[in-house]
């Protein structure tokens, strides 16, 4: 996803601006601009590839505005050149804009502001449609321009403008597209996400939709899509800029992988009382309401999706409620039966997260309660859904998800134990006996971590492969969705996932020899049948790497190689095996020489559909 910055102030504000685009660099881009309003005019300057290139391209031009706006590019219309980067500039050369998102009807606005006004355009991007309107119908007014040029944008999107002739003024505008503000000594900022600022700020403005924010060196004004004054208050941030740094480590996901223990623990232990009893802070859920609940829908993206999976789990063995789980890009166009019994959990790392905001709203627009699982405080999943549950997790960087996934699957069990625990239909052993396995996961992460390299050897054997299969069976199978998407999304390697049972409905035509197969085998009562999946692909001569449960010697009969997780409850294991297969894609990633932390086509935040 593309990143924002914009600053207005009384420093210098290409160093400003480069510097937060820097912090943003975790969310994927092609290429990197920066418009500076100088004395006789707009300076825009950008470059294909990275902020690197840019800065090399303008290291030697005295640049000494004190107002401007930077952008990071994910190409969707036009494809990654020094051209179709951002800011792009109105014919008149009045008007610069950046731009995030997407305007769905920018074809029809192009063909008319060409018949109409004689418009010539010069990329192939939307963005340029959204410069040359605003230039249109700019009379001096910015304000009004933006205004009167929203009206006629559809589509999701968060824009940044500022004017020649107004050198004192930045103008922003959200709609579905992730949009903060923030005060700062030296002068005023608007950005696309939080880590863009922490070098010079700890308070924000949250800004919802539809509204328009006007920054000027002293002032930071939010104005509502009917124009009115908003009064908002301001969020103190507790990230602080060295949870943004690598720590040492040699890239963001392998210091987040180590940082489970803590992360997990901090969303755990917050919601555990001194008397035992878990309590949900952020969520309202009463036995009167359960019983009016007959169905949950988990809806969700990705490694979000990944661990609603476990969530179904977890909720219908624990709560005895039927759960349906979906990819939210494909929610809201099956019509899925929904009213005022029905519970939707929205599950987001960012809060951002376009397709499942869509899916949210078309669930509450059927008359369902939504309950949210986020990391991100103030995000706009969390200001439309009725009940928040946080992950603690701390900002994650890396557009690979670790820790905000493992505290994601927290955030599943303890919902589940405290409805079945509210509802009646588990025993106060088991639910015991659940909370303290849960309690014990940190430091049997550790344990796991401890022996990291026992899979960074295994990845240096195997790193060289072209094709990989995960299977499991009940949780494995859907942990082996989440260790599939890891290793295919930073290494390239052709990872496919597949429940174990499935095998001989088509997938084990695919096994040759010497192909590599992960085969998750953690849930005891299902290891018998487990097992004989392992001998099926052995027989076959695929080269087995099993996740087992210490003390299983049973498994390396039919292994290659076996990577042990403590022991623990066949509930709880997803906690653990997720473990090696983070640490495994992350060393087959290093091992190949990829860029781990910001891997091709990809972006953390996808806000657009």
């Amino acid at each position: 996803m593309c990143g924002i910055v914009g600053y207005v102030g009384r420093d210098n504000a290409k160093d400003i601006i480069i510097e937060g685009l820097k912090k943003l660099e975790y969310r994927g881009y092609d290429s990197a601009g920066v418009a500076i309003v100088e004395k006789g005019g707009i300076l825009v300057r950008k470059k294909e590839g990275k902020i690197a290139n840019l800065e090399e391209f303008i290291k030697n031009e005295k640049i000494t505005g004190t107002i401007g706006i930077g952008h990071t590019r994910w190409a969707t219309h036009g494809a990654p050149s020094d051209l179709n980067a951002h800011p792009h500039m109105s014919n008149s050369g009045n008007i610069a804009v950046v731009h995030n998102g997407i305007v769905e009807n920018y074809v029809e606005l192009k063909e008319w502001l060409a018949k109409d006004y004689g418009v010539q355009f010069h990329t192939e991007t939307d963005t340029e449609v959204i410069a040359q309107l605003i230039g249109v119908l700019y009379k001096g007014d910015l304000e009004a321009a933006v205004y009167e040029a929203v009206e006629k944008m559809k589509g999701a999107y968060a824009i940044g403008v500022v004017a020649e002739d107004q050198p004192d003024k930045l103008v922003a505008f959200r709609k579905d597209a992730p949009l903060i503000a923030g005060l700062g000594n030296s002068g005023n900022f608007i950005a696309s996400d939080i880590p863009a600022l922490l070098k010079y700020l700890d308070k924000i403005y949250l800004i919802e939709n539809g509204e328009m924010v006007v920054c000027t060196a002293d002032r930071i004004q939010i104005f509502d899509e009917n124009k009115n004054p908003v009064d908002r208050d301001l969020l103190h941030v507790t990230w602080s800029l060295e949870d943004a740094e690598k720590d040492g480590f040699d890239h963001f996901m392998l210091k987040e992988i180590y940082e489970q223990p803590r992360a997990i623990n901090e969303t755990l232990m917050r919601r555990i009382g001194d008397d035992g009893k878990i309590k949900l802070d952020g969520i309202s859920l009463t036995l009167e309401d359960l019983e009016n609940i007959n169905k949950i829908y988990i809806v969700a993206c990705g490694t979000a999706y990944h661990a609603g999976l476990v969530g179904k789990y977890a909720i219908e063995k624990m709560a005895k409620i039927p759960v349906e789980i979906d990819v939210a890009s494909e929610f809201r166009y099956r019509d899925p039966y929904i009213d005022d019994k029905t519970l939707f959990i929205a599950i987001s790392q960012s809060g951002e997260t376009l397709d499942t905001l869509a899916a949210l709203r078309e669930a509450k627009r059927k008359g369902a309660r939504i309950l949210s699982v986020v990391n991100v405080v103030g995000s706009s999943v969390v200001r439309e859904s009725d009940d928040v549950f946080y992950t603690w997790a701390g900002p994650e960087i890396a557009v690979a998800s670790t820790k905000a996934y493992t505290t994601q699957l927290i955030c599943m069990y303890l919902l589940a134990l405290y409805m079945g625990e509210l509802r009646g239909v588990i025993t106060k052993e088991y639910y015991n006996q659940i909370l303290d396995e849960l309690k014990a996961i940190p430091g049997k992460i550790e344990k796991i971590l401890e022996k990291s390299k026992d899979v960074e050897k295994l990845a240096k054997t195997l790193y060289n492969r072209t094709q990989v299969f995960f299977i499991g069976r009940g949780m494995d199978a859907a942990v082996a969705y989440e260790g599939s998407l890891k290793l295919k999304e930073i290494s390239y390697i052709n990872s496919f996932a597949i429940a174990a049972g499935e095998l001989k409905h088509g997938t084990i035509a695919l096994m040759e020899p010497e192909t590599i197969v992960i085969a998750l085998a953690t849930q005891d009562f299902l290891f018998e049948k487990m097992f004989s999946n392992i001998v099926e692909v052995k027989a076959r001569m695929a080269h087995v790497v099993s996740v087992a449960k210490e003390g299983n010697t049973t498994i390396e009969r039919e292994s290659n190689e076996v990577i042990y997780i403590p022991q623990c409850a066949d509930e709880v294991s997803p906690l653990l095996t997720a473990i090696p297969l983070q640490l495994f894609a992350y060393y087959v990633a290093r091992e190949k020489g990829e860029n781990i932390d910001k891997p091709r086509n990809l972006a953390k935040s996808v806000t657009v559909e």
